[in-house]
């Protein structure tokens, strides 16, 4: 199962590489569950009183007396000798000890056994497959403890066992697993942003404070988010293999990596997570749904504030993929004009002048640089502005101008409407004044170049969200907000004084309500 990845493609190599646990742990030696696992191999069990007080069974004490040894040759002639004893015992032991310090060393014991050699994973799967039992129901019951070394440690084993196996983790339990995975994930940066400063409070000196106090000391100095590198260390495995990506997928697992990213997490953590979408893009079909998730704005952002070479390496590779991967040369277009959008190009130039160790760095700046400025020469003024909306994050760029809307006005209505009713769904939930200031003037220019334009928007309930916005705090989003009512009703006075223009017969030099209502309005 290791080997199911995503085609045969050169970086693959480099997965492999980048995923060799020896190398990620001597690296990660300094994590919260590292330096427990260290201090509890020193604390030995005493098996003999547990199989004294019947805890445990004759055969379960013989077996784990013999194991638990400093000896590795030994291990290996035990676990050769009697395979399926070594799985009955251990999962007997995980089953039945209620003690967290006992369990806690019987999961690094396993543990250990495991990262000594792969292979051994297919002890558990031939016991439980011998038992007609899942192999996997053991170890997801231990998630659900109480002690946070439990849980994690017991994820890092489920991880390999998923990872290093002929036999795929079942859609069941992998569902639960990678949902469990994501909430840990979620939970555990939560924990962190509620441990920061306000923002009221976080001035350049704090700010300065906490990243050096992360960067100098990692994670161990926050207790409520001890083990978010683990878990993250978890998903680099998983996301490997070609099937748990598509799981991942589908618990919303995207718009969490996502989610933590565009917040304050150390630069280990950005790397890990960042990673991870790097391996998610190795599959065709998720590069090219990868942006609809904002990934190409929020990497950008990283991008622009990053220091560290490898946090800048590993976004470098995911905007390459997302440019190669695609089939469809169309979607590869929109990530280039995104990443347009996001600045990249600029950021790209500043890391032109800086020399890197690492020689697919500048080849990677070098192929963005090249395609990025080929699609700025293709770029019209419709997908600059499209790309704008989708990315969420308007500005009073070059699009934002009369003679635009005269040219395209109209286009805004392809797609059922898409970039309307995107339009309209920034001024409901977007709470930044600038995007609501554009937005509130874009549906003014809509309603007054399209002649349906009122209609539309009424239909669309922009209309009331925009009436709604006269009465916000920001001066300039109240001034848009009231050019655009403006428009929405002159074109209804304008409306309505022909229609009585036709039914009194009027003349026009004299109308009763059409233009000079309009003018004063």
């Amino acid at each position: 199962m290791a080997g199911n990845l995503s085609g045969a493609d050169p970086k693959i190599k480099e997965i492999m590489t980048s995923l060799d646990d020896d190398k990620i742990d001597m690296l990660a030696a300094t994590s919260v569950l590292q330096q427990k696992a260290t201090d509890i191999r020193s604390q030995k069990v005493n098996w003999q009183s547990y199989f004294q007080s019947q805890m445990i069974s004759q055969e379960d004490y013989n077996f784990i007396v013999a194991f638990d040894v400093n000896d590795s040759q030994n291990k290996e002639a035990l676990l050769q000798k009697d395979r399926h004893q070594a799985a009955q015992t251990l999962l007997n032991l995980i089953g039945h000890v209620s003690r967290d310090q006992t369990l806690q060393y019987i999961l690094v014991l396993i543990d250990d056994m495991l990262q000594e050699d792969r292979s051994r994973v297919e002890i558990f799967h031939e016991y439980a497959s011998v038992r007609k039992e899942p192999v996997w129901a053991p170890f997801l019951n231990l998630l659900n403890r109480q002690d946070g070394f439990i849980t994690n440690m017991t994820s890092r084993i489920i991880a390999k066992i998923a990872c290093w196996s002929q036999l795929p983790m079942e859609r069941s339990d992998l569902h639960f697993y990678l949902t469990w995975l994501k909430d840990q994930l979620k939970a555990q940066y939560d924990q962190l942003a509620a441990s920061q400063p306000s923002d009221s409070l976080r001035g350049e000196a704090t700010e300065h404070y906490t990243e050096s106090r992360f960067d100098e000391q990692g994670l161990a100095e926050i207790s409520n988010n001890e083990y978010i590198q683990s878990v993250a260390r978890c998903l680099q495995m998983m996301l490997r293999i070609d099937d748990y990506r598509f799981a991942f997928v589908s618990v919303d697992g995207i718009s969490t990596l996502l989610s933590v990213l565009a917040g304050r997490v150390n630069f280990q953590v950005q790397y890990q997570l960042i990673f991870c979408l790097w391996v998610l893009t190795f599959n065709p079909l998720l590069a090219e749904k990868m942006n609809k998730f904002n990934v190409i704005p929020i990497l950008a952002d990283i991008l622009s504030d990053s220091v560290k070479e490898k946090v800048t390496r590993i976004i470098l590779a995911v905007f390459r993929n997302l440019i190669e991967k695609p089939e469809d040369s169309q979607v590869a277009k929109e990530h280039c004009i995104s990443m347009v959008q996001s600045k990249v190009l600029k950021q790209l130039q500043i890391l032109e002048q800086r020399k890197f160790d690492d020689e697919d760095i500048s080849a990677d700046i070098e192929f963005l640089s090249e395609k990025l400025h080929s699609s700025v020469q293709d770029l019209s003024s419709f997908d600059e502005y499209a790309t704008e909306v989708k990315s969420g994050r308007l500005e009073w760029s070059p699009v934002h101008k009369s003679k635009f809307w005269r040219e395209n006005a109209q286009r805004l209505n392809e797609k059922n409407y898409e970039l309307l009713r995107i339009l309209i769904h920034l001024l409901e939930t977007n709470k930044d004044p600038l995007v609501l200031s554009v937005a509130s003037f874009d549906i003014g220019e809509y309603v007054r170049h399209y002649p349906r334009g009122k209609h539309v928007i009424e239909q669309l309930g922009g209309k009331q969200l925009v009436m709604q916005l006269l009465g916000h705090e920001d001066p300039n989003v109240r001034y848009e907000a009231l050019l655009a009512v403006q428009k929405l009703m002159v074109h209804n006075w304008e409306y309505l004084g022909r229609q009585l223009e036709q039914e009194t017969g009027a003349d026009k030099s004299v109308p009763k309500g059409g233009a000079p209502v309009a003018g004063k309005a």
